[in-house]
């Protein structure tokens, strides 16, 4: 039986469903164990003036979700035929994920510049790409779907790496990264699940199942990180499902599902950029001025704030069903309604800053 996108029968992620919560269970099981290793390896992240903790604590804790992803992607291909893609693509896919974990935990142990960091994260981009994987159109409210032609590939590549470093950047409070991928995975299987995206929902299963398993240690109190490894491989596999879930479902999905579901970690990076742009600041160089980090330095507990940026991403799944459901004058709406917590949270912030006597934001 040959390999397909998707496969007809609209009820198979209800029927596989206690199969799948096995799955899940045990490679959450499977991460938890490998995380445990990697404490008593204890590759240390020691604290310096951007980094919220006081203390020496171990990182790499993403060791364990790439582990437990990557095993479940190989059961994949060798059992799952419903749920896989053609085994070019599919081995794309498998070749960029090893390829940016590899580099990432490098950088954990070695501390790479930003270019460095940037040209494996094009070259894992450029992989998954040129494998297959590349939007082809992008569907606009209203207005209806506009095929991307020849700029379907660039623009992958740039939204690949633009999350990738956006889940990179945010995380820095124990459990938030971490937290806010659980969320939008879960949503994210989901969704996929029932229009026929087996691909998706399965693969958002596995990375589910691998950050369940690190969760617990890194929240409510740290007693690992998960490091580049981790933060960059979450960014870099819900980058690459974003463009999959337009393409290998029964029903098409918009492009716009991924960006509502990590509406509050995109507009926070894309309000730190502007803010700091603006500024005539280096945007490669390291600080503290993303809106978690602000919100932190001016007092608010870290585990509140992690819960914030998990509400982010449950409004944000909110959002994608109300958009997938709503009528199409009121699609724009939905589309914006991600907006209207993250003013308010950025408000808040600020509120917080001048109380706290917080100057420059870094």
């Amino acid at each position: 039986m040959k390999p397909v996108p998707f496969i007809a029968h609209p009820d198979f992620a209800t029927l596989a469903l206690p199969r799948h919560l096995a799955l899940f269970a045990g490679l959450a099981l499977f991460s938890g164990i490998v995380v445990r290793v990697m404490m008593a390896v204890g590759i240390p992240d020691r604290p310096d003036a951007r980094k919220a903790h006081v203390q020496e604590i171990p990182k790499s804790g993403g060791v364990g979700i790439v582990s437990a992803f990557l095993l479940g992607l190989l059961l994949l291909y060798r059992y799952g035929e419903v749920s896989r893609l053609a085994a070019p693509l599919f081995l794309g896919v498998i070749a960029a994920a090893i390829l940016i974990a590899a580099v990432s935990l490098l950088d954990d142990l070695y501390d790479f510049p930003f270019a460095v960091k940037l040209a494996a994260q094009l070259l894992a981009a450029l992989a998954a790409v040129g494998a297959g994987l590349a939007a082809r159109r992008f569907d606009f409210p209203v207005i209806g779907a506009v095929p991307l032609g020849r700029a379907g590939p660039v623009l992958s590549v740039l939204w690949i790496v633009f999350v990738t470093n956006a889940m990179n950047f945010i995380d820095g409070l124990d459990g938030l990264a971490a937290g806010t991928t659980l969320v939008a995975c879960l949503f994210l299987a989901g969704i996929s699940g029932l229009h026929g995206g087996f691909f998706v929902y399965t693969t958002a299963l596995l990375l589910a199942g691998g950050v369940a398993g690190f969760l617990p240690f890194n929240y409510p109190r740290a007693r690992i990180f998960m490091g580049d490894v981790g933060s960059q491989f979450c960014g870099f596999m819900l980058a690459l499902l974003g463009i999959a879930a337009t393409h290998y479902q029964r029903v098409s999905l918009s492009f716009l599902v991924v960006p509502l579901l990590l509406s509050g970690v995109l507009l926070d990076v894309a309000f730190t950029l502007g803010r700091r742009a603006l500024a005539g600041r280096n945007l490669a160089q390291a600080h503290r001025g993303h809106l978690y980090q602000v919100a932190h330095r001016a007092g608010m507990d870290a585990r509140a704030i992690a819960v914030i940026y998990w509400g982010f991403a449950m409004f944000g799944g909110a959002s994608v069903v109300a958009f997938l459901h709503a009528a199409t004058d009121w699609k724009p709406v939905v589309i914006f309604a991600p907006l209207i917590p993250f003013l308010l949270w950025a408000g808040y912030v600020a509120h917080l800053a001048r109380r706290a006597e917080i100057g420059a934001w870094g």
